[in-house]
């Protein structure tokens, strides 16, 4: 076996790698960017190898200065995560010259299935299905509403070298496939160093259905069941999980055994993926192959008991594939949410800066028949860098149900305490509580069907504002408690505690009683409701973790002015305990108006401006393009909401803009 490899890439995927290696006895090299000299997968490694400057140009994507590393190391071998260099033809070929193995797929696998183009025109030529389009190069803007109109709306403009949703755009008419393709061209020459896109139809109403395939370089080759990744924002994964409660049995075997065949023509071996659309009536279609790891891989791994990482080391070794298909089952059900520096409020825009605080979920038994796996690579103190990828982490939960899954993440999700960056933990957590999403019915089109006008906060269900009252009264009577306790501070002289309250819980006002029991309050409701709460909350800390009426509960606490901020079931909100006369008062108080900020274009995220679309004097219409800025990978086109006149222009292209920095003001 290795003794040493390097692992080609950062974050949590490589953090994800190099615990595999050390389970197997093998030495790590990290390699890292200036912008990643603290990062943690350079702490996990046994040795890093600085490769240049944040860009990822500039440094992860280069060749020679990854061989070089592994020649001054003595790393025999190179896992190239996913991303980056993991599907790049060259990059394999440059290892094998040196002598190096690639934790991969060969070289004309990678070449005939990573190039998206390529990939459906083997696919095709093997008789497997694929969705109508058009697979040439396609030169211009011009020569893509051609095509696009012969299709017929809607499209799907996608960069050939993609992956991760970058380089990708829907488009319904000849505007949206003009803005589309330049976007997507763009996204593509800055991800992949490759600007090629195609065009195929979007079939509506699609699932993303995709098979696990794991080969060796001795003719084997097995499917390792399915994904379902159909929660999808701006074509990238959102919440993925397997099984797919979607597939039968039949179709399963379909899609597996076509993913083999196609595999087999291409001589793949290592582990790859085979993403299909699958329609509502389990007719599947081809989209691409993605021949490295995929992120959602722990789902897999979670009801199968297959180390993926570790089979892809022992293939890339030489050794015989161990697992037959017949040992390949089902065990359980597993659900990943992907937690992203992203501010779901503000159209989801990257967030970047430091991780004040850190504090993830615990890994293993939850203590309610479910595991939970956190794939990360961050720590408390870390930057979340405009370079790259927004992912903070990948939250796993397996159960023996599907149901107790989704319940298992939900409250994984309520206990990851995260300060310093916007997140979306409270969006994914209400996807998960969604009607529709615990029932099944999925599509892509999910996020955009269910929240239409963008995300606003998830709406409290009658249990959740249950828990949510209780614990209130918890946080205030604990804190009352300690104030009355501190000897010499405040005196008491035999002071007794209220025992009516208005708890006001965002707008939503409830009178109640409280009696103080062991371990914690009976809190009685006007209409006669007791919620039993059981609690060992202290003043100071951030996670109350508790009962309800006997059922588990965990809302993350935040002190706020006279109350707290509550983070429980994808809903935050404020949470104030008064008096019946305070109450009486605080209502009275007047309520402060956020400024006016319509007269000014404000750079939603940090970022880089690409270009500045109008000039000073410029009359500009409703919908039309102001200005395009670049953040973590990705192009966000800012338009006017308004007719008006352009004042003055505060950038230029290249400038590096803070959140909210005036980019444009209006007359």
């Amino acid at each position: 076996m290795f003794k040493k490899i390097l692992i080609a890439n950062r974050g949590e995927i490589a953090c994800r790698v190099i615990k595999t290696a050390r389970k197997m006895g093998i030495k790590t090299v990290a390699v890292y960017s200036d912008a990643d000299a603290d990062a943690l997968h350079v702490e996990m490694a046994d040795e890093a190898v600085h490769v240049g400057a944040p860009p990822a140009a500039e440094s992860y994507l280069i060749i020679d200065k990854i061989v070089k590393a592994c020649l001054d190391t003595g790393a025999e071998a190179v896992h190239p995560g996913y991303g980056f260099l993991s599907e790049k033809a060259d990059f394999c070929a440059a290892l094998e010259q040196h002598g190096i193995k690639f934790i991969g797929p060969n070289v004309r696998a990678i070449g005939a299935m990573g190039d998206k183009i390529e990939s459906k025109k083997l696919a095709r030529a093997a008789g497997v299905n694929t969705v109508p389009g058009y697979l040439g190069v396609i030169k211009d803007t011009d020569e893509a509403v051609k095509i696009a109109s012969e299709i017929g709306y809607p499209v799907m403009i996608k960069a050939s070298a993609g992956g991760g949703g970058k380089g990708m755009r829907i488009a319904w008419n000849e505007a949206e496939t003009r803005e589309g393709f330049q976007s997507a061209t763009n996204e593509a020459r800055s991800s992949f160093a490759d600007d090629r896109v195609f065009i195929e139809k979007f079939v509506t109403s699609p699932r993303h259905i995709e098979i696990q395939v794991l080969g060796d370089k001795h003719g084997n080759i097995i499917y390792v069941n399915e994904r379902e990744c159909s929660i999808q924002r701006r074509n990238q994964k959102v919440i993925e999980e397997a099984p797919s409660p979607f597939l039968d049995e039949a179709t399963r075997k379909a899609m597996g055994e076509q993913s083999v065949a196609l595999a087999r023509e291409v001589g793949y071996d290592s582990a790859g993926t085979v993403e299909f659309i699958v329609d509502g009536d389990r007719n599947f279609y081809f989209l691409e192959m993605n021949t490295r790891l995929q992120v959602e891989h722990p789902v897999t791994e979670l009801i199968t008991g297959i180390d993926l990482v570790e089979q892809m080391i022992r293939v890339a070794y030489g050794e015989t594939l161990k697992i037959k298909q017949s040992d390949v089952g089902i065990n359980g059900w597993a659900i990943e949410s992907r937690v992203y520096a992203e501010d779901p409020t503000r159209g989801f825009l990257p967030s970047i800066g430091r991780l004040t605080h850190y504090q993830p979920p615990a890994e293993g038994p939850d203590g309610n028949g479910a595991i939970v796996r956190n794939d990360t690579g961050v720590f408390a103190g870390a930057e979340i860098s405009m370079f790259y990828d927004p992912m903070i982490a990948k939250l796993c939960t397996h159960a023996a149900t599907r149901e107790e899954a989704i319940d298992a993440q939900r409250a994984a999700l309520d206990a990851f305490y995260i300060r310093g960056i916007s997140h979306n933990i409270s969006f994914v957590s209400a996807v998960l509580g969604h009607e529709r999403f615990r029932s099944g019915r999925l599509t892509t089109g999910f996020i955009a069907e269910e929240f239409p006008d963008g995300f606003t906060g998830a709406t409290l269900s009658a249990s959740a504002l249950d828990n949510l009252t209780a614990a209130a009264v918890v946080l205030h009577r604990r804190t009352q408690e300690r104030e009355v306790r501190i000897s010499g501070q405040i005196p008491h002289h035999g002071r007794k505690l209220q025992t009516q309250y208005v708890v006001q819980i965002g707008e939503e006002k409830r009178h109640v009683g409280v009696e103080t029991v062991e371990g914690g309050y009976d809190v009685k409701t006007f209409d006669g409701h007791v919620l039993a709460i059981r609690s060992t909350w202290n003043p100071g800390t951030s996670i109350l973790r508790g009962t309800v009426n006997g059922k588990p509960i965990i809302v993350q606490v935040e002190k706020k002015g006279e109350g707290f901020r509550l983070f429980h079931s994808g809903a935050e909100v404020i949470a104030v305990v008064r008096t019946p006369r305070a109450a009486e008062l605080a209502a009275l108080m007047p309520v402060k108006l956020p400024p006016d900020t319509s007269k000014f274009l404000l750079c939603p995220m940090p970022g880089l401006i690409v270009s500045i679309n109008v000039e000073e004097g410029e009359e500009v219409k409703a919908g039309q393009t102001l200005a395009v800025v670049e953040a973590m990978k990705m192009e966000n086109v800012l338009k006017a909401e308004r007719d008006g006149k352009v004042a003055k222009v505060k950038g230029k292209k290249g400038d590096s803009f803070s959140v909210d920095q005036v980019i444009l003001e209006f007359e």
